[in-house]
């Protein structure tokens, strides 16, 4: 009798085992709560939703603290609809303004505000503490790097290289 474990045809999926199942599932736990988890701190401290900070950051990083809106929503991996919600929403806040690009009429920029980059300064510290004590505090320095790696490989692994790829910032 042959108790050889039968490969799976073409068409049969590639099941998860019961490990890749056990560890799938703790990222999506832990991915979700660490979300809120920011989500909350920020909507506490600064009124904003995570990706509006993350938004602002980017800006901040950014030469002369502008940047085309395209290349915005391409960092934060969002729709251009969405990005354009968001920066109407920082824009009533008086954190952000919009530009019109010169060089394309269709073109536009979003630019931190200094009133945007002062709430930044204030929200940064309580928002690092938050990253810190809910990520880098629990992993010892071998697991953080480990992290770093796995999710730089993920990552990595999703960006498409192609042409025309279906890609949100293209919406």
């Amino acid at each position: 009798m042959n108790t050889a474990p039968i490969p799976p045809s073409a068409d049969e999926p590639r099941w998860l085992t019961a490990e890749e199942q056990r560890v799938w599932r703790s990222y999506i736990e832990a991915a979700t709560l660490l979300e809120d988890h920011l989500d909350r701190q920020l909507q506490r401290d600064a009124g904003m939703p995570h990706v509006y900070y993350g938004l602002l950051v980017k800006l901040a990083e950014s030469p002369r603290r502008r940047l085309r809106m395209t290349e915005l929503a391409r960092y934060a991996k969002i729709t251009r609809s969405r990005l354009s919600h968001a920066i109407a929403r920082l824009e009533k806040s008086g954190w952000v303004r919009r530009e019109n690009c010169p060089s394309d009429k269709r073109g536009q920029f979003a630019v931190l505000t200094e009133e945007g980059y002062a709430v930044l300064g204030q929200t940064a510290p309580g928002h690092v503490e938050a990253v810190r004590q809910a990520v880098f505090d629990r992993l010892t320095p071998e697991q953080q790097k480990s992290l770093g790696e796995i999710m730089r490989i993920v990552a990595e692994g999703l960006q498409p290289r192609e042409a025309g790829a279906d890609l949100p910032w293209l919406r």
